[in-house]
């Protein structure tokens, strides 16, 4: 997860723009210099590739389809064999990666936001606005979270893709919100803040143009945390029967390979690499996260020594 730092103000004199071109430089800066975060931002391409372009990584329009044969072992024309049903592993597979990356991206940043809205909102507002926030954060932190996610998937209803999303939001933003609340405090009371107050700016103003640029590196890994969060518990739930058993996820495969009892019928890949893409994909999310702790903290940064000339 994101380590809290302090972070300075620009300089007054420092453009908006050059600051935004020094903080993708710095950005791209931590990611190559990081192999880890290097390695996690390659994994997260492809993966995004395969969800934005499926056809170019296999030539089955519909992975559901009972075409073939059942059981059959990995060939070169089904790479990862087939299913109890006669259904293709590696089509499903890849079809499956769009929902699973959507469900980690759009329940991340919707979480973010609402990270972002009370955290911030109650370290600037401070007095009886603080508390009451602080209050609400603190009540959905101490509750188990994935019992109570269970619990409102469960009397939601459906289990389509809206109610998992609204779970997942739900149940996702207190981390967040609370370590944005501990940065936002930390700048409350800074001098370019204090200028803009004394300037007459609105409230809503400083804290979309003043308070927010200073807190980037901190959001995103906000929001890199909540998407692995959201990854993980989203095939947890699937894969108890919570969500849609006909659509097309890592979490469904999961679910209906355990229900066919793939690994005691010799079918071990028809389980394994769904988990496995789920991890690789939350790994993914984890090891980009290093890049953004090492702009926003610079204690973080590896050093590098310096091969003595001889």
């Amino acid at each position: 997860m994101a380590t809290t730092t302090a972070v300075t103000a620009p300089p007054a004199g420092r453009s908006r723009a050059s600051a935004g071109r020094a903080g993708l430089a710095g950005l791209w800066r931590a990611v190559r210099g990081n192999r880890k975060a290097l390695a996690g931002a390659v994994i997260l391409l492809l993966f995004t590739l395969i969800a934005a372009f499926p056809g170019l990584f296999t030539s089955v329009d519909d992975p559901d389809a009972l075409a073939y044969p059942a059981g059959l072992d990995p060939s070169t024309a089904h790479l990862l064999g087939t299913t109890s049903l006669g259904q293709d592993v590696y089509s499903q597979l890849i079809h499956g990666t769009r929902e699973s990356l959507v469900i980690a991206v759009v329940a991340g940043a919707l979480a973010t936001v609402l990270s972002v809205l009370v955290g911030v909102s109650a370290a600037y507002l401070g007095g009886l606005a603080d508390d009451l926030l602080s209050l609400l954060t603190n009540v959905v932190l101490v509750i188990p979270a994935f019992p109570l996610v269970i619990i409102l998937a469960k009397y939601a209803g459906t289990g389509s893709l809206t109610v998992i999303l609204a779970v997942l939001v739900l149940t996702g933003w207190s981390y967040g919100a609370n370590q944005l609340r501990a940065q936002a405090l930390s700048l409350r009371n800074r001098e370019f803040l204090e200028s803009a107050r004394a300037r007459g700016e609105r409230r809503s103003y400083i804290i979309v143009r003043e308070v927010l640029p200073t807190m980037t590196s901190l959001i995103v890994a906000t929001f890199l945390g909540a998407a692995l969060y959201s990854l993980l518990t989203a095939a947890g739930l699937q894969f108890l029967g919570l969500g849609d058993p006909n659509s097309q996820s890592w979490g469904t495969m999961l679910y209906w390979a355990q229900n066919q009892q793939a690994l005691q019928t010799g079918l071990p890949l028809w389980s394994l690499a769904p988990g496995l893409c789920v991890a690789l994909l939350g790994v993914a999310f984890a090891l980009v996260n290093y890049a953004f702790d090492e702009i926003g903290n610079p204690a973080l940064r590896p050093v590098r020594r310096r091969r003595k000339r001889v």
